[in-house]
């Protein structure tokens, strides 16, 4: 019983939600203003203007410890 209890319930509540979602629609949407959505801004610059290599290098483990090695602070 207590098995069943708790998807009965999911399932009674996804139920009524989507029949009070499907209900008569309103006067009130049919005078919504639609306005467009402003632009997107542009996408920030991580590579901090480095520029990629012309051939891209194979991903490997041995190319990913050089990259990770090389991105560390030297001490």
């Amino acid at each position: 019983m207590k098995k069943l209890l708790f998807p009965g319930l999911l399932a009674a509540t996804l139920c009524s939600l989507s029949l009070t979602s499907c209900g008569s629609s309103s006067d009130a949407d049919d005078n919504a203003r639609v306005t467009a959505l402003p632009p997107l801004p542009a996408a920030p610059d991580t590579t901090k203007g480095a520029q990629q290599p012309a051939a891209m290098r194979e991903l490997n483990s041995v190319n990913a410890t050089k990259d990770i090695k090389n991105m560390q602070p030297q001490m």
